[in-house]
């Protein structure tokens, strides 16, 4: 059976290395870092998303400082807004919660943020940084990805990794970041041909294409690394109910696999822990105080 990669344990170590750091920031800098996070609308998983962000960010010693917008908010006010925080001293981090109201273009609201504040990671600036190995901000869900790849098999150098999923969020991001591990990488989606094949000559397999339980063990290489980023709703046995799942069919994948993530409690802690870092090193870099990043 495949050894089990535990995401919820990792990030609360990051947690604890991260609120250390930010101590030690408060001495240096004299005021702590801070997280601005906005909510546009009422979506209800958002909602919970970004209560989660601000007592964690407070629990790491942090400022947060929350702006939730009405659903039918403007395009214009939203992007003044973000125009005070690009601004404002005591805001290191900028995150607008996604998905926005229809009316709203993301791309836009996107492209207003300061790259230097961008702890997303999604700024067209952060992405060309990503591309061309220069120091920016990389999405938080594939860096947890990379950090629990890293502390399974260290040296990722020389590994044949298949990253099964295109999207701007994580699939090509995770697959910038394992081209600087210096593995061979191929991005599969659903145009691919043979995906099973394609899996099959993989060490490391990332999935992040929202499609329950779509992998499966008679696909895997033996002894590969499984790294399963998706969140599916499906039902459950019990009438009326449902249950969370993954991209990759846990059952038959961790009787092939060498390590796995399970769903829930493998990817996702990782997250908010990765924003929280994300955050920090902001801080730090807008400050001008000096901080060892890769002890976090």
């Amino acid at each position: 059976m495949a050894e089990v990669i535990d995401g919820k344990a990792f990030a609360e170590g990051l947690r604890e290395r991260i609120a250390v750091a930010a101590t030690a920031f408060t001495a240096a800098a004299g005021r702590p870092a801070g997280l601005a996070v906005v909510l546009v609308g009422e979506d209800p998983a958002s909602q919970v998303y970004v209560r989660n962000k601000g007592k964690q960010t407070v629990a790491c010693g942090m400022a947060s400082f929350e702006h939730k917008l009405s659903a039918d908010t403007t395009e214009a006010d939203l992007l003044a807004l973000i125009a005070q925080l690009n601004t404002d001293p005591a805001v290191d981090g900028i995150l607008v919660q996604l998905p926005l109201p229809a009316h709203l273009n993301e791309q836009t609201v996107i492209a207003a943020i300061n790259p230097d504040k961008d702890v997303d990671g999604f700024h067209v600036v952060n992405v060309g940084r990503l591309a061309t190995g220069m120091p920016g901000f990389v999405p938080c869900t594939p860096l947890g990805c990379l950090m629990l790849l890293r502390d399974r098999l260290g040296s990722l150098a020389g590994k044949e990794a298949v990253v099964i999923g295109r999207s701007n969020i994580v699939g090509k991001p995770m697959a910038q970041l394992l081209l600087a591990e210096s593995c061979t990488v191929t991005v599969a989606h659903s145009r691919t041909h043979d995906l099973p094949a394609v899996v099959g000559r993989a060490d490391i397999v990332v999935a992040a294409v929202g499609r329950p339980e779509m992998v499966k063990g008679a696909w895997l290489k033996p002894g590969a690394t499984v790294i399963d980023v998706g969140i599916n709703r499906v039902p459950a046995a019990e009438p009326g109910k449902t249950r969370l799942v993954g991209d990759v069919d846990y059952a038959s994948a961790s009787t092939v696999a060498g390590a796995i993530t399970p769903v829930p409690g493998g990817v996702g802690p990782m997250t908010i822990a990765v924003l929280l870092r994300n955050t920090l090193v902001a801080a730090h870099r807008n400050a001008g105080v000096a901080l060892d990043e890769s002890a976090l």
